[in-house]
């Protein structure tokens, strides 16, 4: 889907191209990309490259083009009903007064620009100012979606602290999937960053929109790092704490193994089927019994008295 937008006190969509508006593809089909082919010459190679999942963030440029591949976060819900979190390449391109991105995968960022926009009352943003507030409008993102994180970690850190559930520790490992998802993805678009800081020197942008655009930039970058060391020392900690308790059933199963070998072995003897001088006695059986549960006992006073237990 191709839609224009205008930046008059925020973004509002118009019915066609006028110069400086920005031009938002969303999973564009075959026939629409053949179309900004024809308008305005873009270098379809690199959009189709947009479609890859994997696609990393560079800065690039082709016939007078500037093309930005960033990494966008994006979060959906499974079919499980459990909540995922991933991130998604947007293609950014400028060329003097054409402005247009070009995303193959839905995501929340640019809608909720767009409403920012408004809510701020944006006005003549265009061009590489477009492009450093998009920029911050992702970073912000991301800082949103790591606080989501950190909530999702404290709820399932509470839940097993309760009850020690796999689910729970299923859980926990894929938030540290997505950790690394977004610190990998911040990374190359701090990589981007400071490519486009230097090409910008010599072009017209706001200097300040820029510094904050990388105060953002970095500050995501140090949340999901804090967030997973975080989590990667809590995983290690229930490691121990399973560890820990798989060692005290192990050692309980020895004692109950050791006090029970006792009346084993005596029953052993005693059920042999050679002449042991108690096959006739009225007492024979009762006297096992009573010598096995005392064998039991001081086995189980000197396991007692060497700290056996502890």
């Amino acid at each position: 889907m191709i839609s224009y937008w205008k930046c008059k006190e925020g973004f509002n969509e118009i019915n066609q191209w006028k110069s400086g508006c920005w031009i938002k593809v969303t999973n564009p089909t075959a026939e629409e990309l053949s179309l900004l082919r024809e308008r305005f010459a873009i270098p379809l190679d690199f959009i189709h490259d947009a479609q890859d999942i994997e696609e990393r963030p560079r800065v690039d440029h082709e016939d007078n083009w500037m093309l930005v591949f960033i990494r966008v976060p994006r979060k959906h819900i499974d079919e499980d009903g459990e909540t995922q979190f991933t991130t998604t390449p947007l293609v950014v391109l400028i060329r003097d007064d054409v402005f247009i991105t070009v995303s193959f995968y839905d995501n929340e960022v640019l809608d909720d620009f767009i409403t920012w926009s408004r809510r701020r009352r944006l006005n003549a943003t265009k061009g590489y100012d477009l492009l450093l507030t998009l920029l911050l409008s992702t970073s912000v993102w991301y800082l949103k979606y790591l606080k989501q994180m950190n909530t999702m970690l404290n709820a399932a850190e509470e839940r097993i602290e309760k009850k020690m559930d796999n689910d729970e520790l299923l859980r926990m490992m894929g938030l540290g999937k997505f950790l690394i998802y977004f610190i990998t993805s911040l990374k190359g678009n701090a990589t981007v960053m400071a490519r486009l800081k230097m090409r910008l020197r010599s072009l017209p942008h706001d200097e300040d929109l820029l510094e904050d655009v990388e105060i953002e930039m970095q500050q995501a970058l140090d949340t999901a790092s804090i967030y997973s060391n975080i989590l990667e020392q809590q995983q290690e900690t229930y490691s121990s704490v399973i560890g820990n308790n798989l060692n005290r059933i192990m050692k309980t199963l020895t004692i109950v193994t050791i006090l029970l070998m006792v009346p084993t072995v005596i029953a052993g003897y005693y059920g042999m089927n050679v002449p042991n001088g108690m096959e006739n006695w009225p007492y024979g059986f009762p006297f096992a019994i009573a010598v096995s549960v005392v064998l039991m006992a001081c086995c189980y006073l000197f396991m007692r008295h060497s700290k056996f237990f502890k």
